[in-house]
């Protein structure tokens, strides 16, 4: 009820602006934002994690880690901060984020804005949250993408401690050359090193935290086929799919449509579940899949555990449908999940 009076308020202004506004007032204010009301689910184990039921918030809303207990209340079953990078970044000029509102969309060209590793670290032990948490890990822009590994070996070796698992982000469209990371032999080469690394992490710290990859909507069956392989020859730990979408079909034509970025919310729901599925079907309950990508209500929720997956995470549909989509979604996935 809150949200829907605050919305018109925060859709007046510049997203970017709401967005900052929204956290600062988490940030100030979480402590005192009372539980919105817990939905009963079954947890669920996924990734040798114990998740209290299926639906997560995906990485982009709180980038640095700052509002993760303000976040907690609102009864996501795990969430996903970042994408951090190793050293602080600015992001790509403004305007870059830029709301669709008649087909719940946005397009956004953020270009991995956040404070660095370190920064997002602190935020992370000096939150009081005892839940799940993803930490997502991504490139500085400045890195030559031949170089990437090198980012990523930073951050995994800086978050490894302080996360229940670690997202390999390679799917951005707004960080030069990033998705070219999909490609098989670049693929290949990630996950191996990568790999090896948390291997020697788990040893070091007696832990193991599990490593997911997050991919992009706009792949052909070649491409799903190619990342399925490599995710079971390197035993990753799960997927997830998938991150904004390059193509503009479903906003043709409305105001912002034209805009450089990454599309998300509604548009990106029919090729994020044509992926899932095919994921599922390549994988064979394998590799778990998160099903992220145009979930606005909670039958599409439902939808993505049909196609295969086993969590699910909003974002875009959570800043158009405010909090009660979160319970909506928890209720549809529980149901979906189970034995027919």
């Amino acid at each position: 009820m809150l949200y829907q009076i605050a919305r018109p308020l925060l859709f007046a202004l510049d997203p970017e602006t709401a967005h900052e506004l929204t956290l600062s007032t988490l940030r100030n204010l979480g402590g005192l934002i009372p539980s919105c009301g817990r939905v009963q689910a079954e947890p669920v184990e996924v990734m040798g994690l114990r998740f209290p039921n299926r639906v997560g918030l995906a990485a982009g809303l709180d980038k640095n880690g700052e509002v993760i207990d303000g976040l907690a209340s609102f009864g996501f079953g795990f969430i996903e901060v970042g994408t951090v990078t190793p050293l602080a970044q600015p992001g790509n000029p403004k305007p870059r984020m830029f709301r669709i509102p008649s087909r719940k969309a946005i397009i956004n060209r953020m270009g991995f804005n956040n404070h660095g590793v370190d920064n997002l670290v602190a935020h992370v032990k000096a939150s009081k949250f005892k839940g799940v948490l993803g930490i997502n890990i991504g490139k500085n822009l400045v890195t030559p993408i031949e170089r990437a590994v090198d980012d990523y070996l930073i951050c995994l070796d800086k978050v490894y401690a302080h996360a229940s698992y670690v997202t390999i982000n390679i799917s951005s469209p707004n960080t030069k050359n990033l998705r070219q990371l999909q490609g098989e032999s670049e693929l290949d080469a990630l996950l191996g090193t990568l790999k090896a690394r948390q291997t020697a992490l788990a040893d070091q710290h007696g832990r193991y935290v599990p490593m997911t990859l997050k991919i992009a909507p706009d792949l052909d069956e070649e491409q799903i086929v190619t990342i399925a392989d490599a995710l079971r020859r390197h035993r990753i730990d799960g997927v997830i799919a998938t991150n904004t979408m390059i193509g503009r079909e479903g906003v043709e034509g409305q105001p912002h449509a034209n805009e450089a970025g990454g599309l998300s919310g509604a548009p990106v729901r029919e090729k994020s579940t044509l992926v899932i599925a095919e994921l599922a079907r390549r994988l064979a309950s394998e590799v778990p899949i998160i099903g992220v990508g145009g979930i606005t209500e909670a039958a599409h929720a439902a939808e993505k555990i049909a196609a295969g997956a086993s969590l699910v995470q909003i974002y875009t549909g959570f800043i158009y449908g405010g909090p009660e989509l979160v319970g909506d979604c928890i209720k549809a996935t529980e149901q979906a999940a189970r034995p027919r």
